[in-house]
């Protein structure tokens, strides 16, 4: 299998976009859930998917080390190679693993203005110049909206796409329209939000922001083994 059908069959096809397109330059994109039920996952295959199509990707981690996130990706991908029997996998890993830059910051370190400053550093040597970044474990307090601001002005300066998860709460009330309440005051920044809901033993995927759902769209949920998207008609 060559590394354009790997692209057709990334699981994230499955939610009706063409990736690149689920934002628009400039665009936010959130992926929430409790703790523990798989959003790091989705932002792996959302960069993963971006990866196989030579855009560059910046994963930026408040929480984990640089190896912990690497053999997150090391893992989906094998675990998506082996979903579609992929037989150059060490070549198409090798082939992509240019494209990917991992950076940590310490979560109460983290500032706009380092993060430009970094970007900076990286874009004028021609380091790398990312396309798409990933935001893993900001803290959606009250105070987020300023930094969150910030950033959108700096992704519109650079066309990026930004993808963060949001941790929420059980005891969080969603507001009246179902939006989680991490979002109710700061919706009005994101393009797309994308939950993850348990139900009994399965975590389902729902659209809360930027698509419209329809009856004939796919039961989508995460495959507990593997982390992998999955149509649940085809369980």
């Amino acid at each position: 299998m060559l590394k354009q059908d790997l692209i057709f069959r990334n699981p994230m096809r499955l939610m009706g976009h063409e990736t690149e397109d689920i934002l628009p330059a400039g665009g936010f994109g959130a992926v929430l859930a409790r703790a523990g039920l798989g959003k790091t996952a989705i932002l792996v295959q959302l960069a993963l998917d971006s990866l196989l199509q030579s855009k560059n990707v910046l994963h930026i981690s408040l929480e984990d080390p640089v190896k912990k996130v690497c053999l997150w990706y090391e893992e989906v991908f094998r675990n998506i190679a082996t979903q579609y029997h992929v037989q150059q996998i060490d070549q198409i890993w090798e082939a992509i693993l240019p494209y990917r830059l991992v950076m940590t910051f310490n979560v109460d370190s983290f500032s706009v203005p380092k993060l430009e400053e970094r970007l900076a550093e990286l874009t004028e040597q021609n380091i790398f110049m990312p396309q798409i970044i990933l935001i893993d474990g900001l803290p959606f307090d009250e105070t987020v909206r300023a930094s969150l601001t910030d950033l959108k002005s700096l992704a519109e300066r650079y066309s990026l796409r930004i993808w963060f998860t949001v941790r929420t709460h059980r005891h969080e009330a969603p507001g009246p329209d179902g939006m989680p309440a991490p979002l109710l005051n700061i919706a009005d920044l994101f393009e797309v939000a994308i939950q993850l809901s348990p139900e009994g033993k399965d975590i389902y995927l729902k659209a809360l922001k930027g698509r419209h759902s329809s009856s004939d769209d796919p039961a989508l949920f995460l495959d507990p083994s593997t982390m992998l998207i999955k149509d649940k008609s085809k369980d």
